[in-house]
């Protein structure tokens, strides 16, 4: 089995976000494996992509993500 990259598990989470949190939490592990494999500490996501893209969405999702061990930064515009 071929090890997800960073990107790919990120791509998952956006995908799963659009379709209302469909399998969520297995995407955010394989996202803590791949960051894992990588080396990485956080994950870096793009506002533009979120289905709740204010301070309130994202601060929401940092906290979810946080309570499953992987840590969300956002891109500045």
């Amino acid at each position: 089995m071929s090890q997800t990259t960073v990107a790919d598990a990120i791509d998952s989470i956006y995908a799963s976000l659009q379709s209302d949190n469909a399998d969520l939490d297995s995407h955010i592990a394989t996202l803590k494996a791949a960051l894992a494999a990588a080396g990485q500490k956080e994950a870096v996501f793009d506002p533009a992509k979120l289905a709740q893209n204010n301070r309130s969405g994202r601060k929401l999702m940092q906290a979810y993500f946080r309570q499953r061990g992987v840590t969300v930064k956002f891109a500045s515009p």
